[in-house]
């Protein structure tokens, strides 16, 4: 199986001789399609790709194009680093990388700097990646994982009466064994350790197909809340043998990554009533019916399934589309417009970004995502999450207010992470220019 597989771009965005031309704005996704988290990374990277050709539809950036190239991953780290080595040089050099994995993404983290290659992290990754001042060149956009988990137990805390009363309570934290899973725990430990609450860790080994044994041990533990920080087809297994096991859904709280379609679609009645963290709103955008017009339309849409369009997993690829395009924009107005953007340039974009609403409007995307504002401080540029469940049908908002959790943890618990790793890899932290 060959490991690259090579986008057909629009004829437009090629010379005659196959060539992605000098005025195109080259970007690397080392993706997903196949095994058990293919359908996160399928619905990830094809919103990417369409908001890709949406805006080369509509003439590009100030006139420069996207173009890209996927490679498929697996979700496998050291696949990813293979093929982020295979594509970094290609086409005048990659201006920008995500791999949507965390075990990838810890792979590539200190390549990235020496390379010159921003990578972003929507919603994902190392959290202490946040201070652009050991990170300079790492994103994790909008909020990181330790700010979820740090907003997951003030929303528990919310319901339980406020954050005193957790003392005593029994929280389950049912992961993913993997770097992705792991990431929280610094958060979950130090709130178990200053509200009183009991953190149970059970893992889960991947892809998490049996759960069997994991399921009785929460049920004789009696929890009041489990914290499901799944991936792929355990999140389904897991609402499935909750059930079967006799455990109220309502009781369970999903990661983001545990609240898609993909997740509740097979879990049946077993999902109605379910809650997940998200950090988009669910709900139809201007910006989505436009790609439908545009897109889809045209024929150029990268969906199979255009039922998935405006689902859980395309919206944040759309999302990050938009974070891409519109760093490259920034970095545009001060480097020069309707120019191609090398790496760093796009990093200083990146570390500049500012999505307010009047930008969210004007893109048909109010309220699709938090609005989004950087710094070499704070590479996050949000931190802020929502709740959704799932009807039965569809995911709906039960928080209508972005919700924030302790970031005066977090900022501590991110200072120190970040200038150990500093010190033991000898950088002095500081912005760059």
């Amino acid at each position: 199986m060959k490991l690259m597989k090579s986008i057909v771009f629009a004829a437009a965005l090629m010379g005659a001789g196959g060539q992605v031309l000098a005025a195109d704005q080259f970007v690397a996704l080392p993706s997903y399609r196949v095994g058990p988290y293919g359908a996160g990374g399928s619905g990830f990277y094809g919103g990417m790709i369409d908001y890709f050709n949406l805006v080369n539809a509509n003439g590009g950036i100030n006139g420069v194009k996207m173009t890209w190239e996927e490679c498929e991953t697996e979700y496998n780290a050291s696949r990813g680093v293979e093929c982020y080595e295979r594509m970094k040089t290609k086409n005048g050099g990659a201006t920008l990388v995500d791999p949507l994995s965390t075990g990838i993404a810890y792979g590539i983290v200190d390549r990235v700097a020496t390379d010159k290659i921003p990578m972003t992290m929507l919603g994902y990754g190392r959290s202490d990646a946040a201070n652009g001042k050991v990170f300079p060149y790492v994103f994790p956009l909008i909020t990181s994982y330790w700010n979820q988990a740090a907003a997951m137990i003030k929303y528990l805390a919310d319901k339980n009466g406020g954050y005193p009363k957790l003392k005593g309570k029994k929280i389950v934290y049912l992961y993913h064994d993997s770097a992705f899973g792991k990431e929280a725990m610094p958060v979950l430990d130090a709130q178990a350790a200053q509200y009183g609450f009991e953190l149970i860790k059970i893992a889960v080994a991947p892809p998490g197909s049996e759960q069997q044994s994991q399921w009785l041990q929460i049920r004789q533990a009696k929890p009041d809340h489990v914290i499901l920080w799944g991936w792929g087809v355990m999140n389904s297994v897991a609402i499935k043998t909750a059930q079967r096991n006799g455990f109220p859904r309502e009781k369970i709280l999903g990661v983001w990554w545990a609240g898609s379609e993909e997740d509740t679609i097979p879990s049946g009645e077993a999902a109605k009533g379910y809650t997940s963290m998200t950090f988009n709103t669910p709900g139809n955008y201007p910006l989505i019916d436009e790609i439908r017009k545009k897109v889809y339309a045209a024929g150029k849409g990268n969906l199979a399934d255009q039922g998935r369009i405006g689902s859980v997993y395309h919206m944040r690829g759309v999302t990050l589309g938009v974070l891409w395009v519109e760093a490259i924009r920034t970095a545009q107005e001060k480097f020069g417009k309707g120019k191609t953007m090398t790496g760093e340039q796009v990093r200083w974009g990146l570390e500049n970004l500012n999505v307010d609403a009047a930008r969210q409007k004007a893109l048909g995307a109010f309220g699709m995502f938090p609005t989004v504002k950087t710094s070499c401080e704070d590479h996050e540029g949000s931190g802020a999450v929502k709740v959704q469940q799932w009807d039965g049908k569809k995911w709906v908002a039960i928080t209508p207010n972005w919700v924030v959790g302790d970031k005066a943890l977090t900022r501590k618990l991110l200072e120190e992470s970040s200038l150990a790793y500093a010190k033991e890899k000898n950088i002095t932290p500081a912005c760059m220019q």
